[in-house]
């Protein structure tokens, strides 16, 4: 199977949505990122910040059967928590675009899992964790002092979401057909060894 959408997991500070844009411009081709978000937060009439809160605050399965145990009258669907709803209609919105355009990028929300079946070719960017607090700093403004804690809780939100919704480990680099160190390689780089790649694999000149 050609592997038509490219799917970018990343670390915090990794770069790893300005390699997505990067690889869509090279291919000219869209890149989805927080355009999920947009989609899914018109789709369910709430904000932003509130779907945002609710992708990073993961039930685990021992708070989640509590709900479901004292919610027994509700519906499975009135019982899920907000963070499996968020998951629930961005799946849908994603596998909708998978359905509608040739080829796109798409970065974050475990897109690797929900688009397996469409023939996704798999990245996941990390970095150091000194270029990746540089990076935080000196590009989203994070505090310098904190940057390093920022860091470390940021993924683990992203490595719990992940985690949670696709059963499988978000760093286990099996799953992926390209792992790429962007503090060693720069982002332009990165961008263009994904891109070479990708014609590569899917016989495009």
């Amino acid at each position: 199977m050609k592997k038509r959408i490219i799917t970018i997991e990343r670390q915090y500070g990794s770069g790893g949505s300005v390699i997505g844009k990067l690889v869509s411009e090279k291919l000219n081709i869209q890149c989805y990122n927080r355009q999920i978000l947009e989609m899914t937060a018109q789709k369910c009439g709430l904000s932003m910040e509130s779907l945002e809160n609710a992708e990073e605050n993961v039930p685990t399965s021992f708070l989640y059967s509590l709900l479901l145990a004292s919610n027994a009258s509700k519906s499975f669907e009135d019982n899920l928590p907000l963070s499996d709803k968020v998951f629930i209609m961005e799946s849908d919105i994603i596998r909708n675009l998978a359905k509608q355009e040739e080829s796109f990028v798409l970065v974050g929300r475990c897109g690797n899992y929900i688009l397996e079946d469409e023939g996704c070719f798999r990245v996941f960017i990390y970095g150091n964790k000194e270029e990746r607090i540089k990076r935080a700093v000196e590009k989203y403004g994070v505090d310098e002092k904190k940057a390093e804690s920022f860091l470390r809780k940021a993924d683990k939100r992203r490595e719990t979401f992940y985690n949670s919704n696709s059963g499988r480990s978000w760093q286990d680099k099996e799953q992926y057909e390209l792992c790429l160190n962007s503090s060693e390689l720069g982002d332009e780089l990165c961008a263009d060894i994904i891109v070479d790649v990708f014609k590569k694999v899917n016989g495009i000149e």
